[in-house]
């Protein structure tokens, strides 16, 4: 890892130099946009909207819009007159219990690390915090901007969060708020023995990114020249409309059989899953009892189908036997006309 900030934290009268290391980091695929056809990067250039012209980094600046097409332009050296007087100290402003803290204001993790011979007043404080059971409510300026964090302990490291101010949180306004909704106690506590049922202990290594493993999976597959095969998806059959409670007897019910658990009350009322399993069982059985008897059917079908066959026969003699007749016929009629034919040459 490389240090991104380096200072002390501030401990009452006691400086502890640390260096501050990124606790986290993303894993997400990035891509490059490229040209379709030939895989060329795409760039983009930083130009003036007034002249024009391509603008390096060194001649950019920070502007604030006061509206009215009224632009207001910072320089480094307005943000360096900015009174930060934590700019390379991390304050230490008071301790608290941590469930005071609530999650919503966290932001970003670092690690601190000690430097030089800060090592034993960094080992004190780390170990001070881990007894008292608090975090260290902190000042520290990072990127030009001065914020609120969190110092605790993790994994015998300090470990610094910086955090939103209150005024960053917003305030959550829906319509469903000011509605008059009560819930039923039957259904509060079929709910509870759902979470009950669902209860375990958090294990984040038990969890994985499914889309960035199949996506890494295209990817290589690309690259191998393999032909990536999708499994097919099982459409489920969309579920009958049921109440609340229904639904939450079902997911009980569901959660207990995934733990290996017996139902609730054993040979209590079916529940929406239950029956369903009974009516798929149903179906099955009625369907091989069919099976047999359709084959019986499809017999019988064809010994009765087999004289019929030479029926087609009969039909062409049939149309034969006319077809005969008119050959007889023509032949009487040719044998008068040779008669008449002879008699002209006679005469």
């Amino acid at each position: 890892m490389r240090a991104i900030w380096k200072g002390a934290v501030s401990f009452g009268l006691v400086s502890i130099g640390v260096k501050l290391y990124s606790a986290t980091e993303e894993k997400d695929i990035r891509f490059h946009q490229v040209h379709r056809e030939d895989g060329g990067r795409i760039r983009y250039k930083r130009t003036c909207q007034v002249c024009g012209e391509e603008v390096t980094y060194d001649d950019i600046a920070k502007g604030y819009d006061i509206g009215g097409g009224e632009m207001v332009i910072l320089t480094d050296e307005d943000f360096a007159e900015l009174p930060l007087s934590s700019s390379r100290a991390i304050d230490v402003l008071e301790f608290v219990p941590a469930e005071q803290v609530d999650p919503i204001l966290y932001n970003k993790a670092y690690f601190l690390e000690p430097e030089g011979t800060a090592t034993k007043p960094y080992v004190l404080l780390r170990d001070a915090l881990a007894d008292s059971e608090r975090v260290a409510i902190v000042k520290v300026a990072l990127r030009q901007r001065e914020q609120l964090a969190t110092l605790r302990v993790r994994e015998g490291v300090l470990l610094l969060n910086t955090m939103l101010w209150p005024d960053e949180i917003r305030k959550p306004d829906f319509g469903f708020l000011d509605e008059d909704l009560k819930v039923r106690p039957p259904e509060l506590a079929m709910a509870s023995s759902l979470i009950d049922s669902m209860a375990g202990e958090f294990e984040p290594d038990a969890f994985t990114d499914d889309y960035r493993a199949a996506l890494q999976e295209v990817i290589d597959a690309k690259v191998e020249g393999r032909e990536v095969v999708q499994p097919e998806e099982v459409e489920e059959a969309p579920a009958a409309a049921v109440d609340l409670m229904a639904a939450l007897k079902a997911s009980v019910e569901r959660a207990r059989s995934a733990r290996g658990e017996a139902p609730a009350g054993g040979g209590g009322e079916p529940t929406p899953i239950s029956a369903a399993r009974s009516a798929q069982k149903k179906a099955a059985e009625k369907k091989a009892a069919k099976a047999p008897a359709k084959k019986t059917a499809e017999k019988t079908a064809e010994k009765k189908a087999a004289p019929k066959k030479a029926a087609p026969k009969k039909a062409a003699a049939k149309k034969a036997a006319p077809k005969k007749a008119a050959e007889g016929e023509k032949k009487p009629a040719a044998k008068k006309a040779a008669a008449k034919k002879a008699a002209r040459k006679t005469a």
